[in-house]
């Protein structure tokens, strides 16, 4: 070979043999294993070493060797795995349902933090706050879910929502195995019953509330038959319209009855405000009639009275009442007269007005005659 000659003899790199200084072609030796078993060279560990050696203390920690302490880990993961899947929390608006191998314990979890033996119990949690369950397809919609027949042959788009509360969860879990899909289906039916019954004015507007608390009975009654769990505390109509294609004759319907409730509650008015002028004057009317018949029977009884004392001033006094009852008679008789009459043998009688009689002769027949003379003649009687 050609370089068989360089440096003595050996291989390419100088090879072999020999105590020459064993460089190769390019001067210098080939390069030896690196990390020795404590060559002086200062080069890098090898990872062979490294990974010896982890190993070597490895075993030094763990009891039982590598093996012995790699199946310790494995159980400690494994028991926290476990204790990390056997703690749970229920919030303060949830309960908890316990299981073991999958049948329910009979107490209920309330809130707080609860323990169980994972994997052979597990536990379920219910939300026992109140809960809104929407129904129907909203106005606009192009959905048919909410449609219904009503007495009156009429259709309605009703959207209405059921608030329950679960008081039981366990039968809410256990004893349906969709609440909430048959919670569903079951308000829709009862909807349909109630509506079918009734004409659509109801619906609209007329009787909502009796609607509400009727349907709301049925779901209940139903709901505990099933044995669910679930109180239902009301079923609101949120709203309640015709189908788009015939909205607008129904909205002319609906302005047209308001026309008419309108018109009538008008005319109410009217008939209110007469009728209470009417009864105002019927009460005025009474009350004079009643007024008139008080004064007529105090005249009469005053009259009466009056009579009685006549008539015992004249059982006391015969004459005297006599001629008082006389010249009283002819003073009322005679009052208005222009003429004045005198008995002659009683004389002039003190008490007749003569002076105010011929005051009121004298002035109204110089009133009517100015300047002519008057005569008055005087007639003479006796009894």
């Amino acid at each position: 070979m050609p370089w068989s000659n360089q440096n003595g003899g050996g291989g390419p790199w100088g090879g072999g043999g020999g105590g020459g200084n064993n460089q190769g072609p390019w001067g210098q030796g080939p390069n030896r294993p690196r990390g020795g078993g404590g060559g002086g060279n200062g080069g890098p560990p090898d990872l062979e070493d490294i990974i010896r050696r982890s190993q070597d203390r490895l075993k030094g920690f763990m009891p039982g060797g590598f093996n012995g302490g790699a199946v310790a880990i494995v159980v400690l993961v494994v028991l926290a795995f476990v204790a990390f899947q056997s703690v749970y929390t229920v919030q303060p608006d949830e309960r908890g349902v316990e299981l073991r191998f999958g049948k329910p314990k009979d107490e209920i979890s309330m809130p707080g933090l609860h323990y169980h033996f994972w994997p052979f119990e597990s536990v379920e949690i219910v939300k026992v706050t109140e809960q809104q369950q929407n129904i129907g397809a909203s106005r606009g919609s192009s959905s048919n879910a909410g449609w219904m027949l009503t007495g009156d042959q009429n259709i309605v788009n009703v959207e209405f929502s059921v608030l329950y509360t679960v008081t039981d969860p366990k039968s809410y879990l256990f004893n349906l195995e969709t609440p909430a899909a048959t919670l569903q289906q079951v308000a829709e039916s009862a909807m349909r019953e109630v509506v079918g019954r009734r004409p659509a004015q109801d619906i609209f507007r007329d009787n909502r509330e009796d609607m509400s608390t009727e349907v709301r009975n049925i779901i209940q009654g139903t709901m505990d038959t099933y044995g669910s769990g679930i109180t239902i505390n009301a079923v609101p109509i949120e709203d309640a319209a015709p189908p788009r294609e015939v909205a607008d004759a129904f909205e002319e319907v609906q302005r047209a009855e308001q026309d008419e409730d309108r018109f009538v509650e008008e005319a109410n008015q009217y008939s209110n405000q007469k009728l209470g002028q009417a009864r105002g004057q019927a009460a005025q009317v009474r009350e004079e009639a009643s007024a008139y018949k008080d004064k007529v029977v105090n005249e009469a009884q005053g009259e009466a009275q009056r009579f009685v004392s006549i008539y015992d001033s004249y059982r006391t006094a015969p004459e005297v009442t006599r001629d008082r009852i006389f010249l009283e008679t002819m003073e009322a008789v005679l009052k208005n007269s222009n003429k004045i009459i005198l008995d002659d043998k009683q004389g002039v009688v003190p008490y007749l007005p003569l002076n105010e009689i011929n005051k009121m002769q004298s002035g109204q027949t110089g009133a009517a005659n100015a300047g002519a003379s008057t005569g008055s003649s005087l007639s003479q009687g006796g009894k």
